[in-house]
């Protein structure tokens, strides 16, 4: 329902240092939800799978690498709220147009199955 609106527009770009990129991620469902309900963010580019280790998350200033998000019972990323994900990957992006795909998978109390949501854009970085 809401994959079309995953990836922020215009939000991939490289990290100022170097590190690595970013973009901007909205949840994929009408409430917001604890983090520890977040059970996966996959990235791939230009059809390549981004590895789990490399991936981050930030939501209002808090970073937390997938693993750390399976424990993480305080925190919350809201309906409409732009959380950043970012890669690990010296150097960034290569300048130039990649095809992104961001796919979260969330866990819903009420349903017996956990359901993945992706969007794919072509970003110029």
């Amino acid at each position: 329902m809401y994959d079309q609106h995953i990836i922020f527009p215009g939000s991939v770009r490289n990290a100022e240092d170097g590190s690595g990129w970013r973009l901007g991620a909205r949840l994929p469902y009408y409430r917001g939800q604890i983090l520890s309900a977040v059970e996966d963010v996959a990235l791939t580019v230009d059809g390549d799978k981004v590895p789990r280790e490399h991936v981050r998350f930030t939501v209002r200033g808090r970073t937390f690498t997938l693993e750390q998000l399976e424990t993480e019972y305080v925190e919350r990323w809201e309906f409409g709220e732009v959380a950043e994900i970012s890669v690990l990957q010296p150097g960034g992006l290569a300048p130039g147009s990649h095809r992104v795909t961001a796919a979260v998978q969330l866990r819903i109390s009420y349903l017996p199955w956990s359901p993945v949501t992706s969007c794919t854009i072509d970003a110029a970085v």
